[in-house]
């Protein structure tokens, strides 16, 4: 598709949107409030739909998500506080100043010193980041959360010196959870400390497999999926069989799973 032909269909949408906005009764009863879960919704779709479920429907649900930004673009304009011109321009502007080894002089040497420069820009940017880590949403999820702590102060220097030095943080930080938890004490206090270490070990965890090149997220929902079929494996041989998962021993079970780890993945 050329641009013109994708200018076309941009403008398509956004007249579809004025439709909707002005003659459909859901549409119009929306606002920001209302459309923030189902955007958060459509973006975990989005995401599922990477992980595996082909270029279509990875084009399907970037429609889905586009439709709430032109959604919210709709909504400012009838506050008259902004439109989708204002949204692109701003981002337009943004890019354009964040990437002055593109559109300006400056010369990088790579993709690791282009991040760098980019966190040091948004924190000079008048509406930027007044602080390293203030650009980390509180909402993100607690795996990803820590994730991008750990990308955003690598980039202002506060990393490993060699990757493999953090598996020692990571021993330190097992040897800790495990002596917590043959700790005395209150149940309620050995819970409360055996939580912190092993959010501990967790956090370096997280820190190794970026220095390893290794989103955690991404890797642990790929272990997800995988479980997912093994376990599905695992319920319809139990039911060809006739056999209750639930009375059959773990012997059984492991049988059948090892069979499975041989057949999906």
């Amino acid at each position: 598709m050329n641009r013109e032909k994708e200018t076309e269909a941009f403008i398509r949408l956004l007249d579809v949107m004025d439709e909707l906005r002005e003659k459909c009764p859901w549409d119009k009863k929306q606002t920001m409030e209302s459309l923030r879960p189902l955007t958060i919704e459509e973006t975990y779709e989005l995401s599922d739909a990477i992980l595996g479920e082909g270029d279509l429907n990875i084009s399907k649900e970037l429609g889905d998500l586009m439709l709430h930004i032109v959604f919210y673009a709709r909504i400012g304009k009838e506050r008259g506080t902004f439109d989708m011109g204002d949204i692109m321009n701003r981002l337009c502007d943004k890019l354009i100043y964040r990437h002055p080894h593109v559109f300006g002089e400056t010369v990088v040497s790579g993709a690791k010193e282009v991040i760098e420069n980019w966190e040091q820009l948004k924190r000079v940017e008048k509406d930027g980041n007044k602080t390293v880590l203030s650009g980390v949403p509180q909402s993100l999820p607690s795996l990803v959360k820590a994730y991008r702590m750990q990308d955003k102060v690598r980039a202002v220097g506060f990393d490993w010196n060699e990757r493999e030095d953090v598996w020692d943080k990571v021993k330190e930080e097992l040897s800790e959870f495990e002596a917590e938890l043959k700790a005395t004490g209150s149940e309620a206090d050995r819970k409360a400390k055996s939580e912190q270490e092993f959010g501990d070990l967790l956090f370096s965890l997280v820190n190794a497999a970026r220095l390893y090149d290794i989103n955690p997220d991404t890797a642990l929902e790929m272990t997800n999926l995988k479980f997912q079929k093994r376990f599905g494996f695992l319920e319809s041989r139990a039911k060809r069989d006739g056999k209750n998962l639930k009375e059959m021993t773990l012997e059984e079970m492991d049988k059948i799973w090892e069979e499975a780890k041989g057949i999906v993945g």
